[in-house]
């Protein structure tokens, strides 16, 4: 392929520029590790930009807080502080970790789910952000906690240009139908098939 052009080129009536601005729906899923690591690394691309962003880990131990929880609510209070780079809004949406579910019942997590949901529907329905990153929100999907069709149509018709990237193992196959962009990242091996566990407060 000559450098900078295209093999094919949809018909879609769009310049090559306005369709690099289209906004995308973007899924990480799959067994191998670093769905969620790609996720907030683009996250911290966006905040570079000037871009709004909300965050909203499904799932997870409100008592566990990741690394990138860190550094992007550091960057959110820099920006409050100097103007760089954009707003950031991270938010806990449930508990009990993806694979055992132990804290709690699961109708606690079912009832955090729908909440965590329902606030991401009226904030997309503000236009609120301009990117949002919705993490382990695949395993919700999957557990019946929120409607796949309610998921479905409301990410399919966002209104303005609101960017949103999905992760989490075993995306539906209706979400990943409508989704701009999917990245299956497989996994070949890793270190705690051989009980070998990674630094202290970092999740390789």
């Amino acid at each position: 392929m000559p450098k900078g052009v295209p093999i094919t080129v949809p018909d879609d009536g769009l310049t090559t520029a306005q369709r690099r601005n289209l906004p995308l729906l973007m899924v990480n899923t799959g067994d191998g590790k670093g769905k969620s690591t790609a996720a907030f690394g683009l996250a911290m691309r966006a905040w570079n930009q000037g871009w709004d962003l909300g965050i909203f880990q499904f799932v997870k131990s409100a008592k566990w807080r990741i690394g990138e929880q860190t550094v992007l609510e550091r960057l959110g209070r820099l920006h409050e502080e100097t103007g760089e780079g954009g707003p950031v809004d991270w938010q806990k949406m449930g508990s009990g970790w993806s694979w055992s579910r132990k804290e709690g019942s699961a109708e606690d997590h079912a009832r955090d789910a729908a909440e965590g949901w329902f606030e991401i529907k009226r904030r997309l329905a503000e236009e609120r952000h301009d990117l949002y990153v919705l993490d382990e929100f695949t395993y919700v999907m999957e557990w019946g906690w929120v409607d796949v069709d309610d998921v479905v149509e409301t990410l399919a018709n966002r209104p303005g240009r609101q960017f949103v990237v999905v992760t989490g193992r075993r995306a539906h196959p209706r979400l990943v139908e409508i989704a701009d962009t999917v990245t299956d990242m497989g996994k070949v091996k890793h270190q705690m098939d051989r009980g070998q566990k990674g630094q202290r407060g970092i999740e390789w």
